[in-house]
């Protein structure tokens, strides 16, 4: 640029920013309060401008902790988590995460850098195609090609991952783009989105169908998918339950969305779902699905599911509807908007005084229930003293496996985002990192990081951050020395061949809490989880306690892969 223009442009009040510079400016009026990341060459200019930044940077110690700990972030506050990876390894390592978000509806701006636009397809060092890698599993992504797009791409990204059906949003920036300086003049950047319209106001005729039909309905059901915690629309569905006289089942993500302490609630359904909630699908007339996917680990066998039910469906996402169950009554909009439309046409209520009684009856008849062995902690227990312990009100987040199916068995939920769990990818790893974020989301709230002994040794390098920041996690591992949900399938369904599910060493994990400066303690009696327990829900700092459970204790209820949700075994 010659001394000319520059004059110019100073007189016209343009200013020159560097890419680094318009990305974190436009980061700043989207009012991000952290960001997750992990330095490495291709990012080297946004890092520098970062140095002097106010913007606050958690570096995690993987690239995989920083986004399962933006998801984490994202889970309680709504808003989008971001994150910053380099090129190459870097963004290869954030994938699973980002598949994660896709299939949980997790809002996410992910940012990787990428090698310079000069050797973009060379493979030079450290270049993937990320762009390619991330396609299926990203509502969007975008590569920039001039530094002075950078604003209205993050605008662009905030919105479309924030809005509709909340999902993760992808942006490389080649190097050069970071270095290199364009010309703003600092007005608000239009969006160009003219092929994303979401529809979130429902069809008035739709909703009133679904009115009609409520009104004949003699053993109506809502299922309250994670749509509704999205759409902060909690309240409204606590409002329409208690207008009609709706029972409700949950979904696994949809915990927290209604008080699991109201009359009306039933339980959580499918592949290991309560009695009552399984046979509420099974057998009602009127489904009313608000929010959810219906994914195969809910609905069991297809054929089987719902067999005499008409089916509505809510739901912002239309590709969603009529995807797995058909569909009598589609309503295309955010369930806040469909709830509070379906409050103000306050319908008839239905008659359905035997329909309640029946599933009273059922919840009562078989409840969730295992046996107690005289000197034996069952990991049953754990869970439910976590939940004595702390009266119900902390944010959980789990990993994956047999203590997270456990986790939403005997941990109720009584406030909506108060449950962090990966859902649809079933991602270990999870657990730990997802509660730094929640922390960092919630500083006041008491967190617990619930992981079996497996899921936490996939992603344990984020003590580090715990330890650093002092961040008050209570860190619970269901420890019985095995990969539990593998073992339990292995010894259901492959006549006890425990083929690599077993683990035959450990590290010890009280020495390992100490490594990190966290205090540990290792459990084996249920005295000394109730002591233990007391005391760390009273230190101020992260506590890591290592519940030395039952191997062979298996989660029951399950529905066997094949099974409809009225064929439950363990009941």
């Amino acid at each position: 640029m010659t001394q000319k223009s520059v004059v110019a442009d100073r007189k016209s009040g343009k200013t020159h920013y560097s890419g680094a510079e318009f990305l974190l400016e436009a980061l700043k009026k989207e009012n991000v309060d952290v960001i997750f990341g992990y330095p490495g060459g291709s990012v080297l200019p946004i890092y520098d401008k970062l140095y002097s930044s106010e913007l606050f940077h958690i570096l995690t110690r993987h690239e995989q902790g920083a986004i399962h700990a933006a998801e984490g972030y994202a889970r309680i506050t709504g808003k989008p988590g971001v994150v910053i990876v380099t090129s190459g390894p870097g963004a290869t390592n954030i994938v699973t995460g980002l598949a994660d978000a896709m299939i949980d509806s997790l809002p996410l701006v992910v940012i990787s850098g990428q090698v310079s636009t000069s050797v973009i397809g060379s493979d030079a060092f450290q270049e993937a195609d990320v762009l390619g890698i991330t396609t299926p599993i990203t509502k969007h992504n975008y590569q920039v090609r001039k530094p002075e797009d950078l604003p209205r791409i993050i605008k662009e990204a905030f919105y479309i991952a924030s809005s509709g059906r909340p999902g993760p949003v992808l942006i490389d920036i080649p190097k050069d783009m970071a270095i290199l300086e364009g010309v703003s003049t600092d007005e608000e950047p239009e969006m160009n989105l003219p092929g994303y319209q979401p529809t979130t106001k429902p069809n008035y005729l739709q909703i009133r169908k679904l009115v009609e039909a409520v009104s004949g309905a003699k053993r109506p059901v809502i299922l309250a998918g994670a749509g509704v915690l999205h759409a902060k629309a909690s309240h409204l569905l606590k409002e329409y339950v208690e207008q009609q006289g709706i029972p409700v089942v949950h979904t696994l993500l949809g915990l927290g969305g209604f008080p699991a302490e109201h009359p009306l609630f039933i339980g959580m359904g499918g592949m290991h779902g309560c009695y009552a909630a399984n046979m509420a699908l099974a057998k009602c007339d009127l489904l009313i699905n608000i929010g959810a996917r219906f994914d195969d680990r809910l609905t069991g066998n297809l054929a089987k599911f719902a067999q005499h039910a008409t089916v509505a469906h809510i739901d912002i996402d239309p590709a969603e509807i009529g995807k797995n169950v058909p569909t009598k009554i589609p309503v295309v909009g955010s369930a806040k908007e469909a709830l509070s439309e379906l409050i103000a046409q306050n319908g008839k209520k239905p008659e359905i005084d035997e329909w309640t009684t029946k599933l009273t009856a059922w919840n009562e008849e078989f409840p969730l229930r295992y046996t107690h062995e005289e000197g034996v902690l069952k990991p049953q227990r754990v869970i439910q003293m976590l939940h004595e312990k702390t009266n119900g009100e902390a944010i959980v987040t789990t990993d994956v496996g047999q203590h997270q199916m456990w986790a939403a068995q005997y941990y109720p939920f009584n406030k909506p985002n108060s449950w962090v769990t990966s859902g649809g990818l079933g991602t270990m790893g999870f657990g730990l990192p997802s509660a730094l974020g929640a922390q960092l989301a919630n500083p006041k709230a008491t967190v617990l990081s619930i992981s079996g002994d497996g899921g936490f040794q996939m992603c344990l390098q984020e003590l580090s951050v715990i330890a650093e920041m002092n961040l008050p996690i209570k860190i619970i591992i269901v420890n019985n020395g095995a990969l539990g949900m593998v073992r339990q399938w292995q010894e259901l369904f492959h006549d006890n061949r425990f083929s690599h599910s077993i683990f035959q060493s450990h590290p010890d994990f009280v020495k390992l809490a100490d490594a990190y400066g966290i205090p540990g303690y290792k459990v084996t009696t249920e005295e000394e989880a109730s002591n233990c327990l007391d005391v760390a829900l009273k230190t101020d700092g992260p506590v890591l306690i290592d519940f030395r459970v039952k191997q062979n204790e298996n989660v029951f209820p399950m529905v066997a892969q094949g099974k409809g949700l009225d064929e439950m075994e363990g009941v």
